[in-house]
């Protein structure tokens, strides 16, 4: 099916909202190379002949992410990030984010370093208010258990209103999902909303993990749910949601493509499914591809674009009153 010029616009002009986007992992590879020629870095070895970022698998994209992340060493320089990364969800008409941001890299996990960090970005999107940001603090897997805790105990000095979820990130298969634990009881203490990445690179029981010693509310990615049948009933039956990022999916080759991967069927079996596009430029997508390519693989319109975009907006860390006022939104332009 070819997406007619009618809807690719449609698309792009419906409100979104984003649930799954790591805030390192949405610089445009253009910004990344012009703070790197500031502060001398070279870091050629990241890019492709045409520029954009340059990988060939899973463990790969995670080495070359956290080299891109080198010259962000500074709270002025994620300042700078998140204008360049709101702009472009601005074009797309984005208008709720939800970003994973790590206090491993935004002062090593020292607490008083990571709320200059916040306040900097904070104050960047307060000069976009047409993007609603929000903060889910994430801890990085394969950087170990201790290094979780630091980052929990971030999260628990800095939940409020800007602030308002906790996750987990990185390699999947590195270490155990129990070993996390301390790290989720002590942000869900304080009162935030949990998510983990599970599901992607490792197999359901990874989910069921996840939802077991994590108490999670929502699922980042969880699509292998789909090779469980008893996990997928689960899943409907409790409410718990999937942040799915199609195009992230398919470009790493967890499946060979958008007619492959499995959210129609785990959206047709009753789970609550959400689109988001996980980080964007090493994917070459946004959220209007995201669903141009949906459209293109199941037939989906805008009817299931607005219902997708509805799930999100019940699905998200916010408090009521940003959801209601979201929804309001939501509704307003489905009219």
């Amino acid at each position: 099916m070819i997406v007619d010029e009618e809807l690719a616009d449609a698309l792009k002009r419906m409100p979104k909202v984003e649930l799954h986007h790591h805030i390192e992992g949405a610089a445009p590879p253009a910004f990344v190379r012009g703070l790197a020629q500031e502060k001398g870095l070279d870091l050629s070895n990241i890019f492709d002949a045409q520029g954009a970022y340059d990988y060939a698998d899973f463990l790969q994209f995670l080495d070359i992410y956290e080299q891109a992340v080198r010259p962000l060493t500074s709270p002025e320089d994620y300042a700078r990030l998140t204008r360049a990364v709101l702009e472009e969800a601005a074009e797309e008409n984005v208008v709720y984010l939800e970003t994973f941001v790590s206090p491993a890299f935004c002062g090593g996990g020292d607490v008083a370093a990571w709320k200059e960090y916040l306040h900097a970005i904070r104050e960047a999107a307060n000069g976009l208010p047409e993007v609603v940001l929000k903060v889910v603090v994430t801890a990085v897997r394969h950087f170990g258990p201790d290094a979780a805790k630091r980052s929990a105990v971030c999260a628990q000095e800095s939940v409020g209103d800007f602030v308002v979820g906790f996750g987990m990130g990185g390699d999947e298969n590195a270490g155990e999902v129990r070993d996390f634990t301390y790290a989720f009881d002590a942000a869900r203490e304080a009162g935030l909303h949990l998510t983990n990445h599970a599901g992607e690179w490792a197999g359901p029981l990874s989910v069921r993990d996840s939802i077991e010693h994590l108490k999670v509310e929502r699922i980042g990615h969880g699509v292998r749910a789909i090779e469980d049948p008893k996990l997928v009933e689960y899943l409907a039956a409790s409410g718990v949601v999937l942040e799915v990022c199609p195009q992230s999916n398919v470009s790493l080759g967890v499946y060979p493509s958008t007619a492959a991967h499995p959210i129609a069927k785990l959206r047709e079996a009753g789970v609550r499914v959400t689109v988001s596009t996980d980080d964007p430029p090493f994917f070459h997508t946004d959220m209007t591809h995201e669903y141009m390519e949906l459209a293109r693989a199941f037939g989906w319109g805008l009817e299931e674009a607005r219902a997708l975009n509805r799930a999100a907006a019940e699905a998200a860390f916010c408090d009521a009153g940003t959801r209601a006022d979201l929804i309001k939104r939501l509704e307003k332009t489905d009219a």
